[in-house]
């Protein structure tokens, strides 16, 4: 099978297309045979070198849609199955980003039924990572909140789960960005920021760090998506940084909320994964709104 991996870091020129053997499921395991899968900046960091792994075979891709092929033993799924799945972190020498690929089952979740596999290959890890992100805040109905970054994967998910759940949201991000951000729930929107101590919390996907450490009030919370990139607290506030984990549980409950229509999947381009520099170099322009995804 084709997968797309990085032997030494570098640009989008590092991403190869290569032949390896189709991966067997253990215990425990079941094998995706891909469908879709989003491009994100985790998987440039990772490409560039961020989380080291210097003269290994890295597998690129942590999102995965696609249909259950072959089960381990006790692996509560069957063959067929329509699933989506988070391939958790750069361990493997495999990531998503290939036509097949072995998960543990507890981090596989039946996918959402009412948008094909290419929406449902961009709800993983950005979803995860906004609902985990808020489970570290632990707010209550009508707490404010802001979320930076509103605009993209992770927090317009964090925008629409908030609300979602009666917490007062105001978006940050571009001015040209306001229309969409409020389409997602948010009650307020800021492309400068907010007065100092103004809200309960900040979520911050577009990790400003410090200067939006300031928008918190005295004792409230922040909390970032770079794990163990948060600043200190200061004044009291609870600071931290969420480090995304596979939650097959919480993945199924995401996918029922967009079957409901509280979360909606954004799509910007499609890309084989022939063209998975490609796909890389336009992400790392900028401006991408919506995600970017690999179809095999």
């Amino acid at each position: 099978m084709r997968a797309a991996v990085v032997t030494t870091f570098g640009g989008p020129e590092a991403v190869e297309i290569v032949d390896v053997e189709v991966p067997e499921p253990g215990a425990g395991q079941v094998r995706i045979k891909v469908a879709a899968g989003a491009v994100n900046p985790v998987d440039l960091a990772v490409r560039a070198g961020f989380f080291g792994g210097a003269g290994k075979v890295i597998g690129l891709g942590w999102d995965v849609a696609g249909t259950v092929d072959a089960v381990g033993v006790a692996a509560a799924w069957q063959v067929g199955d329509e699933v989506v799945a988070l391939v958790p972190g750069v361990a493997d020498p495999l990531g998503a980003h290939a036509e097949y690929v072995v998960v543990p089952t507890d981090a596989v979740a039946k996918g959402p039924a009412t948008v094909d596999a290419v929406h449902a290959g961009t709800l993983p890890l950005n979803g995860l990572t906004a609902v985990q992100a808020l489970g570290l805040l632990d707010l209550t109905p009508g707490s404010s909140l802001l979320v930076t970054g509103a605009a993209g994967a992770v927090g317009g998910f964090a925008v629409q789960l908030a609300a979602h759940r009666g917490i007062a949201v105001t978006g940050h991000a571009r001015a040209g960005d306001e229309e969409l951000v409020r389409s997602l729930g948010a009650t307020g929107f800021t492309a400068e920021g907010v007065a100092p101590g103004s809200v309960d919390a900040v979520l911050d996907a577009a990790v400003l760090g410090e200067p939006a450490l300031e928008w918190v009030r005295d004792g409230g919370a922040y909390v970032g998506v770079m794990p163990g990139r948060h600043p200190e607290s200061v004044r009291g506030v609870r600071t931290d940084s969420v480090s995304v984990r596979a939650d097959g549980a919480g993945l199924a409950e995401l996918a029922g909320l967009v079957d409901e229509g509280v979360l909606s999947l954004r799509v910007a381009e499609t890309y084989g994964l022939a063209e998975a520099a490609k796909a890389h170099a336009r992400l790392a322009e900028g401006g991408v709104r919506g995600r970017l995804v690999l179809v095999p």
